[in-house]
This record gives C-alpha cells, sequence and structure tokens, in this order.
C-alpha cells in the first residue's frame, strides 16, 4: 500500500491534535504517512520531502504547525502538490500560527483550515481525492449522511428535555 495523503507536522507534540486527521483517513481508508519534519530545525529534509512527493505518489499533504508556523508554506513552496495547512493551538491562542498560515504570497497557495482542525483538513483532502475516486467519493457521502443522521437523532433527543418554559 502507497500512501496517497501525507501528514506532516512540526513536533511529535502536535501529535494529539493531527491524530484526528489520520483517525478520518483510516476510516476513510485512504492510505496515508505521518512524519515529523521541522521547517527551522531540518529544512534540508523539508525540502526534499516536498520535492519528491509528488513522484512518491503524494496528492494531497496536510501539515502541521504552531507559532511561526512556517512548515506547510515552505513545503507548498517546494511541490506542485496541493497543502492544507492546519495551524496549531500554542502560543498566542493559536492565532499567530493561522495568521502565518494564511497570509500566503500570490502563487503559493495553502488551504487552511481553522486552528487545532485536524479533521477538517483530513476531509478537505479526501474531498479533493474524491473527484477522481469513485469509490472513495461514495463512502465520503455516506459519511456526510451519517453526520446528517447524528444531528437528526440529537434533535430527537432534545425533544425529550424538558425546561418549564421551553415550546418544544
Amino acid at each position: 500500500m502507497k500512501p496517497i495523503v501525507s501528514i506532516i507536522m512540526g513536533s511529535t507534540s502536535d501529535l494529539p491534535v493531527m491524530e484526528k486527521a489520520a483517525k478520518l483517513l483510516d476510516e476513510m481508508q485512504v492510505p496515508f504517512e505521518m512524519n515529523a519534519l521541522s521547517a527551522h530545525r531540518t529544512p534540508e529534509a523539508v525540502e526534499q520531502f516536498a520535492k519528491q512527493a509528488k513522484e512518491r505518489g503524494i496528492q494531497v499533504i496536510i501539515a502541521a504547525a504552531g507559532m511561526a508556523a512556517h512548515l506547510p508554506g515552505v513545503i507548498a513552496a517546494s511541490t506542485t502538490v496541493p497543502v492544507i495547512g492546519v495551524p496549531i493551538k500554542s502560543t498566542l491562542e493559536g492565532m499567530d500560527a493561522l495568521l502565518a498560515i494564511v497570509q500566503m504570497p500570490p502563487g503559493i497557495p495553502v488551504a487552511t483550515v481553522g486552528i487545532n482542525a485536524a479533521m477538517n483538513a483530513a476531509i478537505l483532502a479526501v474531498q479533493m481525492l474524491a473527484l477522481a475516486d469513485a469509490d472513495l467519493a461514495e463512502r465520503f457521502a455516506a459519511y456526510k449522511e451519517n453526520l446528517k443522521k447524528k444531528i437528526e437523532k440529537a434533535n430527537e433527543e432534545l425533544k425529550e428535555v424538558k425546561y418549564a418554559y421551553k415550546t418544544n
């Protein structure tokens, strides 16, 4: 099995956030890899990874970073593979990472999800891949239908919650 998605994090301290992306990709049966690379501590390795990603069969990269959060942008600068950035909450409640990832110069886009929103990054990756994979598109449609059913069930359960002035 060869990975088609790569999850990259600045350090393994990001794993508690990024495992949500891994679990979703696993559920959707999308082969992926996970690695720790640092734009500041291992810049040569990041560049090598990014330049080789496409030829290795990687179709989407999910890159997480906190604080200065250069990792997603540095990867995007050296590949034509779409990069999804996940800002990690560390300092400044993650706003520093969010702004660093979203403020990319023209020609070097990084799709950016919310702070610590690794699951949304994986969902976006699945949506991209599903454009060319009918089986994955079907699995993803079922996933979305299940989300709808969860809300419908929650509303049914809320009907049983009683308050003196609750009208429904």
